[in-house]
């Protein structure tokens, strides 16, 4: 094979939504020992159980290797709480952290805040908002802020800070609200944490493209989703990742997948059912069409020993998968490079 012909390799990603919060950490680092490159956790609410953020920030420290990716939502919680919680999770998971961003509608989350309920387009709208905040608060102190200086009494060079002065858009659907800043973190160790929104939230009038470093694209069946990257691809640009979502019913344990896979709630995820062998070559086609694959277990536990034995060490064997970066970011895994301050005064500009 020629090294234009060259195989790509891709990421793997696997949604930790199974795990309760006593097993949490078994369960992220069977995943790193794996070989998965992400953990997401999703933002349902489950009595008695952390919300996404809180998990994430648990398994940051107990793991070394592998990203840790939370969804937030965007409408019914307050953007700057956003951006200053995220910030610490990239602290204290060494610079692996990122932030799925949610906007759905939920009248029983707006009646818990005392808001009217957002519907329609205006999601969009809320989550593009958000994330200007966050990247805006994340930029607002710069790297060199901390200064420390024991003779002057000094903790932070006060001139690197910076107001952020977000302002919403005077058509703005909601509410409008305004941020001074700066943030009351240090600026994250990648400096802007990756964003990764649905593929259905991004594009003209929603949240821009250049708004967010990847997006998760979902098909009805698995065999639609090749088509549907290769759409999303034409109308974002090459500039942002592609992440595929794939939930997963696999032959484990004696039983077979059609048996285990029962009546499933209806998310609009093409859902695969079937062997480890045939799950392989799906995914070694898929991660030739995208940057990674998402997986969502059917039963965390059992999905996870079979693709740890028999599904992640064929693709790294073929040459589809990527090895785990070692001691690096979530910047890294993308291929993202290092991020600009939008207000140091050594910037050239501001890369998101």
């Amino acid at each position: 094979m020629s090294s234009s012909e060259e195989k790509k390799a891709g990421f793997l990603a696997i949604e930790l939504d199974g795990a309760g919060y006593e097993n949490l950490a078994t369960a992220v680092l069977a995943a790193e020992s794996a070989g998965f490159h992400a953990a997401t956790f999703t933002d349902e609410r489950v009595p008695g159980r952390a919300n996404a953020l809180q998990r994430a920030a648990f398994a940051g420290p107990v793991t070394r290797n592998i990203a840790v990716v939370p969804e937030v939502d965007t409408v019914y919680t307050e953007p700057f709480h956003i951006s200053t919680q995220l910030a610490s999770l990239d602290y204290v998971s060494g610079g692996r952290a990122g932030w799925i961003v949610t906007a759905a509608e939920s009248p029983e989350a707006a009646a818990a805040v005392g808001r009217s309920s957002v519907e329609g387009a205006a999601l969009a709208h809320e989550a593009a908002a958000s994330i200007e905040v966050g990247r805006r608060l994340w930029d607002s102190w710069e790297d060199d802020a901390v200064i420390r200086d024991v003779a002057t009494g000094r903790y932070i060079d006060v001139d690197k800070l910076h107001y952020v002065d977000f302002e919403t858009p005077s058509d703005f659907p909601g509410p409008g609200y305004s941020v001074k800043g700066p943030s009351i973190i240090p600026r994250p160790l990648q400096g802007q944490l990756p964003v990764l929104a649905a593929a259905s939230l991004v594009g003209d009038g929603l949240v821009p493209a250049d708004a967010v470093d990847a997006v998760l694209v979902s098909a009805p069946t698995p065999e639609l989703l090749a088509g549907e990257v290769r759409d999303v691809r034409a109308r974002l640009g090459a500039s942002v990742a592609i992440v595929v979502e794939l939930e997963v019913v696999l032959d484990a344990r004696g039983e077979a997948a059609v048996s285990r896979s029962g009546s499933a709630e209806e998310t609009g995820r093409a859902r695969f059912i079937g062997s480890a062998a045939a799950l392989t070559d799906l995914l070694d086609s898929l991660l030739q069409e995208s940057d990674g694959v998402r997986l969502h277990p059917a039963v965390l536990d059992v999905e996870l020993d079979e693709l740890s034995r028999a599904v992640l060490p064929e693709l790294r064997r073929r040459g589809s998968l990527r090895a785990p970066i070692q001691d690096g970011t979530f910047r890294d895994l993308l291929g993202l490079g290092p991020a600009e301050n939008r207000f140091a005064t050594t910037a050239t500009g501001a890369g998101k």
